[in-house]
């Protein structure tokens, strides 16, 4: 028992240590510009510039965390790490479970292909993960990464941490009264919903698997389109994953240790974190997935504190009265409580152009049943359907906090490749209720003019080929008209379109004579170059039509010589070189 208080304490020395020194160096080389208030908190330089992020819009709903700090000791194992319990500590907060390990290097590296702007260092899931789950509970996972046992937060029921009630039906915690943070990377279930990703291809999105929820919180983080290596959009990510300066502090110092180095330990074998964040006088702690326990000096149903004299008894009786019963405070609503209904607040007509930015952005007016405005309000702006328009960012979520008039304007829409109508939902975030759909179509990208690149004649001999291929440039608006479908067309004549029979071709890839291409689609600038024509015998002059989605037509002429005439055999008939004729040759005389 004495060689563990002396552990505590010792460790409660250290820990109070490395506090001080991490605010310190974060101050002086993480945080450019911060401050420490009056109660002896860090304030980063640009928070108020991070976005908006309300407890039910956050990754984790701004649930407690681990505030444990790394050891001062280099995180690289010393040859002496497995001697004795404090070497044995320290090469176990150094080390990341083998499984956890993988998982955040497999969403490092498929965020460098999708997001390659943002930098995201798997470090930095790494100091999440151990921040909110102690990485997934010191590497308790399966061999597909999922937790041996879910990971729950307390629940968010507004009694010391945000009120955020069910919005999963109870699928993803159980709960169908209040949300609770889910799994190794803590997301609640209505961020789950939009951000949930299938990390280790096993079709299914589960927040209580470690590769599906650490691709999901690199996506999370990289959502605006921020660059991880620069530190006033690294603290942004942060402060949007959990909106706590002590929470960024905590990231960032686990940040750099895990940067000085770390290394593989076997899975279920790392330290369990023990300090909370509500582990505080006036917070009831709460571990994950277990009911609070007592304050000390309390007892279960009962209160803290002396108990209350007895009331003096009323005139005229002989017993106390009973004490009068208050009832229990209301919690008072909030914006999003008193919302009845969603309006569309003007939204024009939403069409764009394959590749191209819809011009018009969604707007959406939260009211009470009344008609009266409600600010301050979160609106999130889904995209439903078969498409892959995004919002600016790559993302298929946005969420927009409604101003003085009761609007939230989406960002702008990004079109897709793929073509059609779908919609986007708008709804009130953390409420039932009902929604208000927008109907948005994407178009096929068309040009409005085509021109040909270069202006050599293009001609050939009758049988041959074409020495020059034919290139055009097609444009919309007098910019560049990319990706633009276009058939290319041999006709009869300028006043026939039917397809010529004869003249120039081209050839499939039987190597067979075709007179019309489909198919065709022009380059990122707008150019194209047709395949080799080939000439059969007919000479002339021939005409290809090129047109494009959009109606653009250029007519391109093409045209095919003679082949050459060769010289004719002598004729037998004519009369022969008098000079060789023997017939003219004086005949021998025979001798006398």
């Amino acid at each position: 028992m004495a060689a563990h208080i002396g552990r505590r304490l010792r460790k409660g020395a250290a820990t109070t240590a490395v506090a001080a020194a991490a605010v310190a160096a974060l101050s002086a080389s993480q945080a450019p510009g911060a401050t420490v208030d009056d109660q002896g908190r860090q304030n980063t330089g640009d928070a108020t510039s991070a976005p908006d992020t309300a407890a039910d819009d956050s990754a984790t709903g701004n649930s407690p965390y681990y505030t444990d700090l790394p050891p001062l000791n280099s995180p690289a194992p010393s040859p002496s790490a497995g001697s004795g319990e404090a070497g044995d500590r320290s090469a176990a907060e150094a080390g990341i479970p083998a499984t956890v390990l993988d998982a955040y290097k497999k969403a490092e590296a498929a965020l460098r292909e999708k997001k390659a702007g943002c930098n995201l260092p798997w470090q930095l899931l790494a100091a999440i993960g151990k921040v909110e789950s102690g990485q997934a509970r010191g590497g308790r996972v399966t061999a597909d990464g999922t937790t041996v046992t879910p990971i729950l937060g307390p629940q968010l029921d507004g009694n010391g941490f945000a009120l955020i009630r069910d919005t999963d039906n109870g699928a993803y915690d159980g709960n169908r009264m209040y949300d609770q943070a889910v799994g190794p990377m803590q997301f609640i279930p209505s961020t789950w919903s939009w951000a949930g990703r299938d990390g280790n291809g096993d079709g299914r999105k589960d927040p209580n698997n470690i590769y599906d929820a650490a691709l999901a919180a690199g996506h999370y983080l990289c959502r605006f389109d921020w660059d991880l290596s620069e530190p006033g959009d690294l603290r942004k990510a942060i402060l949007s994953y959990n909106n706590s300066t002590e929470y960024l502090n905590t990231v960032l110092s686990w940040l750099e240790y895990y940067r000085k180095g770390t290394h593989e330990i076997p899975d279920g074998t790392g330290a369990l974190p023990e300090d909370r964040s509500d582990a505080r006088p006036g917070v009831t702690p709460s571990a994950p997935g277990t009911t609070p326990p007592a304050r000390p000096g309390t007892r279960p149903g009962k209160p803290s504190g002396s108990r209350p004299s007895p009331r003096p008894s009323a005139p005229g009786t002989g017993s106390p009265s009973a004490p009068p019963t208050t009832p229990p405070p209301s919690t008072p609503p909030t914006p999003t409580d008193t919302v009845h209904h969603l309006e569309d607040a003007g939204t024009g007509t939403l069409t764009a152009m394959a590749g191209h930015t819809f011009a018009e952005r969604i707007s959406t007016r939260a009211e009470t049943e009344a008609g009266k405005a409600v600010a301050k309000v979160r609106i999130r702006f889904t995209i439903v359907g078969d498409t892959d328009t995004t919002f600016a960012g790559g993302e298929s979520v946005a969420t927009v906090t409604t101003d003085a008039s009761g609007i939230a304007v989406a960002p702008a829409l990004q079109a897709g490749e793929k073509t059609g109508a779908f919609a986007v939902q708008a709804v009130v975030a953390g409420r039932s209720v009902k929604g208000v759909p927008y109907k948005v179509t994407v178009t096929q990208r068309v040009a409005d003019a085509l021109t040909r690149v270069g202006e050599k004649e293009l001609t050939c001999v009758a049988g041959g080929e074409f020495a020059e291929p034919v290139e055009v440039k097609a444009t919309y608006g007098g910019e560049a008209a990319g990706k633009v479908a276009v058939t290319a067309k041999l006709v009869t004549s300028a006043d026939d379109p039917a397809e010529n029979d004869k003249g120039p071709y081209f050839k499939d890839a039987d190597g067979k004579a075709i007179r019309t291409l489909t198919g065709l689609r022009t380059g990122p600038d707008g150019q194209l170059t047709l395949p080799k024509l080939y000439a059969d015998g007919t000479a002339g002059t021939f005409l290809l039509r090129l047109t494009t989605a959009g109606g653009a037509t250029l007519e391109v002429e093409l045209t095919v010589e003679p082949a050459a005439t060769p010289s004719p055999d002598p004729d037998p008939s004519a009369d022969p070189d008098p000079s060789t004729d023997p017939s003219t040759e004086p005949s021998e005389t025979p001798a006398a």
